[in-house]
């Protein structure tokens, strides 16, 4: 694969696939991707916020002038890889059932409300998402939903829709470019960063990369970070593998979930594995969680507010550095 600058805005991949990067790759900076048929494009996701999607939307113009969008994937239903999708008139808007349900229940006005919150919560939010603006935002749902797979013609071309989750979140969804050897992971891919896995199980997260590094694929566009190929499918699934054998061992011994975390957090820096340098090392306290809960049903995750709040506490300890 041809290296792909790590520069902000559109960057040509060939064979009529665009990704839109967004460096550093952190909370909220998500990329998006465009794949160019003959009179009809699928665009891959939209981002944060009317600013940034509006922005995407002028950069890939060159291409959508003459082929415009027909079809609107949304991997998932993180509020990054979908907020923006009322700047896209005229599109079907598909995503898994999943997604589609879990979209509903994190809508932009809940983000706006912590990012305003007074106090404590406020600040804990606005470290996290304080570059967005989550006023003037419609959500606007799929108007297409399938479950496990849906192949889609965008202008002679196949696009196939591979639905992964529950994983990442509930409902992921990568999108396979067979004659561009190429996929759109969304955030099954996190390149630079940390995976995060609200949803789980972290087998599913692991089946899902084995299925990619089974395809015939030169070229791996992750939800954020730099394009990459499958080294980079590789290197996520090592982590996952690591935490899910590390946090299994600590469950059994009785450990506590958020302490489990925070030993793990210690061992990634002290054996100096590579994923200890990730940005947002913090959220190996979710991981864990999901780890803990997926083997005790009795195990009930704590809410978002202090998630939010122990990711930011292991990295203000620097436990993995």
């Amino acid at each position: 694969m041809s290296e792909v600058a790590y520069e902000r805005g559109a960057h040509e991949l060939g064979d009529g696939c665009l990704a839109f990067l967004q460096p550093d790759g952190g909370w909220g900076w998500s990329n998006a991707g465009l794949i160019v048929g003959d009179g009809a494009s699928l665009l891959v996701d939209t981002l944060f916020d009317l600013d940034l999607t509006a922005e995407m939307l002028s950069a890939f113009a060159p291409h959508t002038r003459t082929a415009p969008i027909a079809t609107l994937l949304n991997t998932h239903a993180n509020g990054d890889h979908c907020y923006g999708n009322q700047l896209v008139e005229g599109a079907e808007i598909v995503a898994s059932t999943s997604a589609t349900r879990e979209m509903s229940e994190v809508p932009p006005s809940m983000l706006a409300a912590l990012n305003a919150a007074p106090g404590e919560v406020g600040e804990l939010f606005r470290s996290f998402f304080g570059a967005f603006r989550f006023d003037g935002i419609e959500q606007r749902l799929p108007t297409r939903t399938f479950d496990g797979r849906l192949d889609v013609e965008v202008g002679g071309r196949v696009v196939e829709l591979i639905e992964v989750g529950p994983a990442h979140t509930g409902g992921d969804v990568i999108a396979h470019v067979p004659d561009a050897r190429t996929v759109f992971t969304g955030d099954i891919l996190f390149v630079g960063g940390t995976p995060i896995v609200w949803a789980g199980p972290l087998s599913n997260w692991i089946a899902a990369c084995d299925l990619m590094l089974g395809m015939d694929i030169e070229t791996v566009v992750p939800g954020h970070g730099p394009v990459t190929d499958k080294t980079g499918v590789v290197a996520v699934r090592d982590y996952l593998a690591f935490i899910q054998i590390e946090a299994a061992a600590r469950h059994a011994a009785g450990i506590d979930a958020f302490e489990a975390a925070r030993d793990i957090a210690r061992e990634m820096g002290i054996a100096g594995r590579s994923f200890a340098s990730w940005g947002e090392f913090g959220r190996v306290s979710v991981n864990v969680e999901t780890v803990y809960r997926s083997m005790d049903a009795g195990h009930t995750s704590h809410d978002v507010v202090e998630q939010f709040r122990r990711m930011a506490s292991i990295e203000a300890r620097g436990d993995a550095g």
